[in-house]
């Protein structure tokens, strides 16, 4: 498995990926989410959109974005200086045989390789009714802050040695 960023040979089969019919609630499109990186980007912020694929075929699709930017109202403060798995989705056709488990490991290796620069954490929000979101993301080393942002539950875990930060020791 792979991650290759969002570019023009790609973004047309990406666009195209769906996720079951009952999980529509629980994470945007891909479209929307490319369009909400353009605007972050061209609000001083950063948004690293990426394909998962298994060879050449694309399963998937996620999201890294690091500190906030202009457009962002209200963002939480684990936001400020630290990267975030901003979203994830693996096509309807792909589910459940282990590919988003291994797109949030392949995502952490590159987060940790401080592309953007330093941050002490990697964190992600996720709506409170998708109980297979968190209990991937907690199989994958996150855990809850006890924060919201926009009413979804935010999961954390530290990025270097167990320092999760002075606010939460915890991680």
């Amino acid at each position: 498995m792979r991650l290759e960023q969002v570019n023009g040979k790609n973004i047309w089969e990406l666009v195209k990926l769906r996720v079951k019919e009952g999980q529509a609630s629980f994470v945007a499109t891909n479209t929307e989410s490319i369009l909400e990186a353009y605007v972050s980007i061209t609000s001083g912020g950063t948004a690293l959109p990426f394909g998962i694929y298994d060879g050449d075929v694309p399963v998937g699709f996620l999201m890294i974005g690091y500190d906030t930017d202009r457009s962002w109202k209200n963002p939480p403060p684990i936001a400020t200086g630290n990267y975030n798995l901003w979203r994830l989705m693996i096509d309807q056709r792909f589910q459940g045989r282990g590919y988003g488990r291994q797109a949030v490991k392949l995502a952490l290796e590159y987060i940790r390789t401080f592309p953007c620069g330093a941050g002490a954490l990697c964190w992600l929000s996720y709506e409170p009714e998708n109980q297979a979101a968190k209990k991937l993301y907690e199989s994958c080393g996150f855990r809850a802050t006890g924060e919201l942002d926009m009413g979804e539950l935010i999961m954390a875990q530290a990025l270097q040695g167990g320092d999760g930060g002075a606010l939460y020791p915890n991680l």
